[in-house]
């Protein structure tokens, strides 16, 4: 392997962003924020590392295991690079902005890393961009948040959304009362995950016959959000579960009259990623890309001394932008060596982007498609390369 190959080298999961992709993610999270911003959400920019013990406080806890640490040679204490932002979102609500009037609404956009990708992301560096919501009552909070989030991905140009609900809560309900120990419960929670109903069953012994019908029924619920509420009321649960599914029933009622052009699913068992969420969740995608466009739901904020009930949701870019349409090309107007300054300032003006020859002996029209530009300046005028046309 050459020096220069080496050199170019760079970690699994990592890559650099190239034009126009770098510039066409910029764009794109900058109008997501910019509808946020229309709802109120203000833009709050958290460092890329914290201490530890900060990070990982409360429902930061979560995200420990993919963080990567490294010692503060100043402190000499342990901090570790944000595998998420929403965390520090929570830190910045309960702490620096503690006393703010509630609810808090906050967005931010910003790159997270992680020590390893997964199946469906193998990338361990990618930008997200998200909002929370701090103090607002379910589930009216809750509807907001999705609703803000739906409008945000149609505003950036997605199309045929899918919101698919769901309850991580629910399943603890139901099994509150039998207390099953912690092998059992991890054993079900890897069989729901998996959607896997022949492993549900074998858990009848330790369950019980009635709970695991539960449970399969459950299951099989997932779907179109009416369908999948018309079969959960119809389960025999515990109250606590009753008043758990109540919420839900209220969220999607609610985000299906605020957007109705969405397609709205339920999917009653699903904890993967939402180990602590204590409310609705929410997963955004488009039929039109593999992978999640986004995900959040109702947590709470905060260290456990101080937690605040909140809301968000975070957008994941590199998911965003393949469900975009490829970016057009920038109108580049190719300025000519002997160009007066002032042209090229006015063409800036007007939006467009200008590149300056420095050599006036060359070809203009061929040095401005070797330079990749889509226009030339030429007496006066902009020249279109393609149709030869004054725009």
């Amino acid at each position: 392997m050459t020096d220069l190959a080496e050199t170019a080298l760079l970690p699994a999961g990592l890559s650099d962003g190239l034009p126009p992709r770098a510039s066409f993610e910029a764009r794109i999270s900058e109008d997501l924020l910019a509808s946020f911003a229309g709802r109120g959400y203000e833009r709050v920019k958290p460092p890329l590392l914290e201490f530890e013990e900060s990070l990982f406080s409360g429902s930061g806890r979560a995200t420990a295991s993919h963080a990567f640490r490294l010692m503060d040679p100043v402190s000499q204490r342990m901090m570790a690079l944000r595998p998420d932002i929403t965390v520090q979102i929570s830190r910045i609500a309960t702490t620096r902005l503690g006393r703010a009037p509630r609810p808090l609404r906050l967005s931010y956009a910003g790159q997270i890393l992680r020590v390893r990708g997964s199946q469906l992301r193998t990338e361990r560096q990618f930008g997200q961009a998200g909002i929370e919501l701090i103090g607002a009552p379910e589930p009216a909070g809750d509807i907001e948040v999705i609703v803000a989030g739906a409008e945000a991905l149609e505003a950036a140009g997605i199309e045929k959304l899918v919101i698919d609900l769901g309850l991580p809560t629910l399943v603890p309900a139901l099994l509150a009362p039998q207390n099953p120990d912690a092998e059992t419960l991890s054993s079900l929670r890897e069989a729901l995950d998996g959607k896997n109903a022949a492993a549900v069953s074998a858990l009848s012994d330790r369950l019980g016959g009635k709970t695991v019908e539960i449970l399969l029924a459950m299951l099989a619920a997932a779907g179109p959000a009416a369908t999948a509420l018309e079969r959960l009321r119809a389960l025999d649960l515990p109250t606590e579960a009753k008043t758990e599914l109540d919420v839900l029933a209220e969220v999607a009622k609610g985000v299906k009259a605020q957007a109705p052009q969405v397609a709205l699913t339920i999917d009653p068992v699903e904890n993967r990623g939402f180990e602590y969420h204590t409310g609705v969740t929410v997963t955004f995608f488009t039929r039109d890309v593999k992978g999640e466009l986004g995900r959040g739901g109702r947590y709470e904020a905060g260290a456990p001394d101080r937690a605040e009930a909140a809301t968000g949701l975070t957008l994941f870019m590199d998911t965003v932008l393949r469900a975009l349409p490829s970016p057009r090309p920038d109108r580049r107007v190719f300025l000519p060596a002997e160009t007066p300054l002032e042209a090229g300032r006015a063409l800036r003006g007007e939006g467009w982007s200008t590149i300056a020859g420095f050599d006036s002996t060359v070809d203009a029209e061929a040095e401005a498609n070797r330079m990749h530009c889509t226009h030339l300046f030429k007496d006066g005028k902009v020249i279109n390369l393609i149709s030869g046309n004054e725009d």
